[in-house]
């Protein structure tokens, strides 16, 4: 037997191959030669010691029958299941954080009382008085539910528990894996264990060393989770004899053919340990076959693996997942494995996620106990079993929320908000609807949520409705969002209170260019209808709109079909303030996008601690600003100091003597599209340039005629811009929950989520993303390499396609 610091390399060298095998290429060689190599044997002397073998050593025979991988490191990869995994280590490097507090489980019952679908409120008790951003690059969609392997289901009331730390060794891979924090990887648990993921040596590398009779374990689960990794570490296969409450017994799948290799636990009733009785290791055999799977990688493994990285970061995507567990463990599972492995892991670290649905109501009651105002709407539908109906249960619908922070902050915000739905991940389908608003600093903050089954008529009208009544009551209030016929339907409803004067509605400019683009080819014909969209004046429009015509008659007939007023900036009467996209809503589904892989009580929970998190930084940030005596916000002073260098190069003339009209000749362009000569009227805020009255606040021309007549130009500005309306934003904060211990009781049925929300158990579905030209790449982007992320290279090309995706043995 080799000894600690060899390998035992299994060389095929005559019978045939077998490419279409179940697990893979298979040799049929019955007469394999078997070859001790150390570490420092070379490639020479490995060839050498083959031709001695087979009698053959001083011939000319090609030495070029065994070849190392390319870029590998200096270890051979062979056909062989007996060759232990050696693997460089990696240098740690730091995780992102996931700043949210989702600790406390809470479970009680909604009240139900009627037979067809209710809506529920939750009334306040009587008496009781940024670094935040996930990646927004990152658009891998989730899939759908889909079946494990073992059958078993996902999110089970009693869900395995996380035991120990994974190995201390992983391969190489490349740096876009450097936001992970592998150090966590490698943390244990239980360090005062003598056992956790897998059997260790002196240098704490798991299911690398054999076990030991008497060696104990914590509960079942750690004893097969030590069992299993032991065998990927090893490259072998075990087959289950027997497996019950109290015993469990393994052997060798080549047991009776060469190979004692056996082991039997127990438990130990008194103590409540499992323990190793009785052990025939190690494996005597040599697999015959390659596989880049190994039957005991199974999910609830992955899981155990990947837990630290789903609790540093819930966003993390299926691949970056897949290709960290293939290059920890040697072996590369399916996406379909991996996917389970992951809603195992959340489930564990945030909640079941059936019993998530059950937690919502009593957790909202806290909320409401902690910050009286808070708001919360819930819908449910009746549970029928059998024609009868289940007064025990009710499914759930919709859900609205908001806090008394977010509706007093927006009295302070600019006059609009911007609506967005973005879909859900998980085991359970369904859309969260988010109203955005922003400050005067260009700070997004969202004010208002809703989970819902899907984006329709219904599930906007029911968002809409409860957005108006309680968050946004202002008149003349302006909506952005896209041309969505459910947005539009829940606008258009006679009794919603969203038709002007009331409110008025504009649409994303990138939404109208990605529908336009799909009926006019060209990056050309979509660039002239966006310029003429943020066109701020009618002749700057029509220019644009001029050389669109002469480019295609159809588009301007196609443009002119949607009213002006709904996509140009010119006819918006000064309501967007600039705001031309939903932008600001598709970066909150970037900031929303790790709550949206979580089960629905730990979203709402991520919502709360995220706003709380966002109400204190940048609180902070105006109160410090206000300390310095400055008066508008950084956004604005930036901007006036652009205008101020370009309003050098004018001359101004005055027409009245209240020195409110004035003419401003240009004596150089100032940008693609110029009139020369500009009114502008001090009195009334406005400037044929159209800058004054879009963004409210000095163009260059109004700057140039404040410091002719020497006037100061801060009256001319917005208060939305001013330091102090932005520091009333921020000024009531979030409110610590209080303990779960002190929320009022909640007594009605139990909440389930609706079966037919359910993801689809077999396949890989498509994406739930509906890509468009929005989603288009940048063509000045430089290309980067799909599999380590460098440019200069393809996936094809790449050095790090080269490394051994696996490798096994036995010492």
């Amino acid at each position: 037997m080799a000894s600690e610091d060899s390998f035992l390399v299994l060389v095929h060298h005559r019978g045939s191959i077998k490419r279409k095998t179940r697990s893979g290429v298979k040799f049929t060689d019955k007469d394999p030669l078997c070859i001790i190599v150390r570490p420092t044997t070379g490639y020479d002397a490995l060839v050498s010691s083959v031709l001695e073998k087979l009698g053959l050593e001083g011939s000319n025979r090609n030495a070029n029958t065994i070849a190392t991988v390319a870029g590998s490191s200096s270890r051979l990869a062979v056909a062989s299941s007996s060759v232990p995994v050696y693997e460089p280590a990696i240098q740690p490097v730091a995780s992102p954080s996931f700043a949210v507090d989702l600790s406390g489980n809470v479970g009680d019952e909604v009240r139900y009382g009627e037979h067809h679908l209710t809506e529920l409120r939750c009334p306040t008790p009587a008496g009781v008085g940024e670094g935040l951003f996930d990646d927004p690059d990152d658009d891998d969609v989730e899939p759908d539910m889909i079946a494990d392997d073992s059958g078993d289901d996902l999110g089970a009331s009693h869900p395995r528990r996380a035991t120990g730390g994974s190995s201390s060794g992983t391969q190489q891979y490349p740096p876009h894996f450097s936001s992970l924090d592998l150090d966590a990887m490698r943390h244990d648990k239980n360090p005062g264990q003598p056992a956790g993921f897998g059997a260790r040596d002196t240098e704490g590398s798991a299911g690398m060393t054999e076990f030991q009779v008497g060696q104990q374990f914590q509960d079942k689960d750690e004893a097969l989770l030590s069992v299993k990794t032991y065998s990927i570490r090893r490259g072998v296969q075990y087959k289950v004899v027997e497996s019950n409450y109290r015993r469990y017994v393994g052997k060798c799948s080549e047991f009776g053919n060469g190979c004692t290799w056996l082991i039997r636990l127990s438990l130990r009733q008194r103590k409540g340990i499992w323990e190793v009785k009785r052990y025939n290791g190690p494996h005597t055999c040599l697999a015959t076959s390659i596989s880049s799977d190994h039957r005991s990688l199974d999910y609830h493994v992955i899981a155990t693996f990947i837990m630290p990285i789903i609790r540093a970061d819930a966003s993390v995507n299926i691949k970056v997942l897949l290709n960290a567990t293939a290059a920890h463990f040697g072996f590369r599972p399916t996406y379909r494995r991996v996917w389970m492995a992951k809603q195992k892991a959340v489930a564990i670290i945030y909640g079941d996620w059936d019993e998530s649905y059950n937690e919502l109501p009593r957790w909202v009651l806290g909320v409401q106990l902690t910050m009286p105002g808070t708001v919360a709407v819930l819908r449910t539908c009746p549970v029928r079993v059998g024609g009868q109906l289940d007064e025990s249960q009710a499914n759930f619908h919709r859900l609205f929320w908001t806090f008394p922070p977010c509706i007093e902050a927006f009295h302070h915000c600019k006059p609009l908000v911007s609506i967005d739905g973005t879909h859900l991940y998980g085991k359970y389908e369904g859309t969260l609807l988010v109203t955005i608003a922003q400050d005067g600093n260009s700070n997004i903050l969202p004010v208002a949520f809703a989970l819902v089954e899907s984006e329709n008529a219904e599930s906007w009208s029911f968002f809409l409705s409860h957005l108006r009544q309680h968050v946004t009551p202002q008149p003349g209030l302006l909506v952005i969002s896209d041309r969505h016929n459910g947005i539009k339907a829940a606008l258009e409803a006679p009794d919603g209170g969203w038709l002007p004067p009331a409110a008025y509605r504009a649409f994303c400019i990138g939404h109208v260019a990605a529908n336009f683009a799909l009926t006019f080819k060209g990056k050309d014909a979509r660039r002239l209808l966006v310029n003429a969209a943020y066109a701020k004046t009618e002749v700057e429009f029509d220019y644009w709109f001029d050389i669109l015509r002469s480019e295609n008659l159809a588009m301007c007939d196609w443009a002119n079909r949607i009213e002006y007023s709904l996509w140009t900036q010119y006819c918006d009467e000064g309501r967007r303030f600039g705001h031309m996209t939903t932008n600001i809503s598709e970066c909150v589904n970037s900031i929303l996008k790790g709550v949206r892989n979580l089960p629905v009580c730990s979203l709402v929970k991520a919502t709360y601690a995220r706003l709380a998190e966002l109400f204190v930084r940048k609180g902070r940030e105006a109160e410090a600003q206000l300390g310095t005596r400055q008066q508008f916000s950084q956004y604005l002073v930036k901007c006036i100091e652009a205008n101020l260098k370009t309003a050098r190069c004018f001359t101004v003339t005055v027409y009245d003597r209240d020195n409110s009209e004035y003419t401003v000749a240009e004596t150089t362009p100032t940008g693609s599209f110029s009139l020369g000569s500009y009114r502008v009227s001090l009195a009334s805020q406005t400037c044929d340039c159209g800058y004054f009255q879009a963004l409210h606040f000095p163009c260059p021309h109004a700057l140039a005629c404040c410091a002719y007549s020497r006037l100061t130009w801060q009256p001319y500005v917005h208060q939305v811009y001013c330091l102090s309306s932005i520091f009333d934003v921020y000024q009531i904060g979030i409110t610590p929950p209080i303990p779960e211990d002190f929320w009022p009781p909640y007594d009605g049925p139990t909440v389930i989520p609706n079966p037919n929300m359910r993801r689809a158990r077999e396949g890989r579905p498509r994406s739930t993303r509906i890509r468009t030209n929005m989603d288009d790449a940048d063509p000045n982007r430089p290309k980067r390499c799909g599999l380590c992320r460098q440019p200069g290279h393809t996936r094809r090309s790449c050095p790090q396609a080269g490394r051994p995706t696996h490798t096994g043995g036995n010492k």
